[in-house]
């Protein structure tokens, strides 16, 4: 494994999909959130394990915020990155997107931020490589984990 730096985009989903079926719609007729955590839980670790080269666990979800339904037909739009990096964890930010197959509009139904750790052969944590944001959204991005890692740790 090497630890030397990575970019944000070396490792970052830009566009995994799912296409919405009957089974995956609740009483309401839209998606159950317990489908949209799944993915974007599955998303995050293949960033984190592509970024860490190593096996990865959830160690936490910082927030998951559902802004709006996704509906039967709906096709969601999985983006993922890593936000920062530190000793053996780092943050993974999720953006999912509804898409309508029919008209091509997408909208944000839900943000989320998961908190990955690397393990060794026996479960310990490993060390990850540094994360270099290159943009000005990543360096904000950048910027913002590392402000929630500080109120998490103040509030412990």
């Amino acid at each position: 494994m090497s630890l030397a730096p990575k970019t944000v985009k070396q490792t970052a989903i830009e566009d995994q999909c799912y296409k919405i079926f009957p089974n995956d719609l609740n009483s309401h007729g839209t998606v159950f959130g317990g489908i949209v955590m799944g993915l974007a839980d599955r998303t995050a670790s293949v960033v984190a394990e592509r970024h860490a080269e190593k096996v990865c666990v959830t160690a936490l979800v910082d927030s998951m915020h559902f802004r709006a339904p996704a509906k039967r037909g709906d096709i969601l739009v999985i983006k993922a990155a890593v936000n920062r990096s530190w000793t053996s964890s780092m943050e993974i930010g999720i953006k999912i997107f509804a898409e309508d197959y029919k008209t091509g509009e997408k909208h944000h139904i839900v943000s989320a931020y998961f908190t990955f750790v690397a393990v060794d052969d026996d479960f310990k944590p490993a060390k990850v490589p540094p994360i270099i944001p290159e943009t000005a959204e990543e360096q904000r991005r950048y910027a913002a984990a590392g402000a929630r890692r500080e109120r998490r740790k103040a509030s412990d």
